[in-house]
C-alpha cells in the first residue's frame, strides 16, 4: 500500500502563489493516475487536478489557466503549483493515488472512495 504525504499549504493573499508537494512511497510509474483534490467545509471533494503515469492531464475548469499538475518519477512525487489564488481556493487539498484510472476517470463523483488518500494540507487564501 503507498503512502502519500502532502505538504507546501500555508496563509497567501489573494493573488498569490503556493506549490503543492506529494510525496509517494512507492514508484509512482506503477499508479496509474494521481490527482489533487480540494475540500472546503460543507462542501464534496473535488477534483482539482489530475496526471496519468503517460503524462495525460485533466484539469478542474476552476483550475485552467491558473493551476499546473507535474510529477517527478525520479522523486516519487506531484506537484501542484497555484498561480493567482483567490479565496474560493480556501480548502484541504487531498492527494489521490488510484491504480488503473485514467485523467478522466478521476474526475467521477465520490471520490473518496477510490485509491490511497494523503492527509491533506491547508491551503487558506485571504481577500
Amino acid at each position: 500500500q503507498v503512502q502519500l504525504v502532502e505538504s507546501g499549504g500555508g496563509f497567501v493573499q489573494a493573488g498569490g502563489s503556493l506549490r503543492l508537494s506529494c510525496a509517494a512511497s512507492a514508484n509512482i510509474l506503477s499508479i496509474g493516475a494521481m490527482g489533487w483534490f480540494r475540500q472546503a467545509p460543507g462542501t464534496q471533494r473535488a477534483l482539482v487536478a489530475a496526471i496519468t503515469s503517460s503524462g495525460v492531464i485533466n484539469y478542474a475548469d476552476s483550475a485552467k489557466g491558473r493551476f499546473t499538475i507535474s510529477r517527478d518519477n525520479a522523486k516519487n512525487t506531484v506537484y501542484l503549483e497555484m498561480n493567482n489564488l483567490r479565496p474560493e481556493d480556501t480548502a484541504v487539498y487531498y492527494c489521490n493515488a488510484r491504480w488503473g484510472a485514467t485523467a478522466q476517470a478521476m474526475g467521477i463523483p465520490n471520490p473518496q472512495r477510490y485509491g490511497t488518500w494523503g492527509q491533506g494540507t491547508q491551503v487558506t487564501v485571504s481577500s
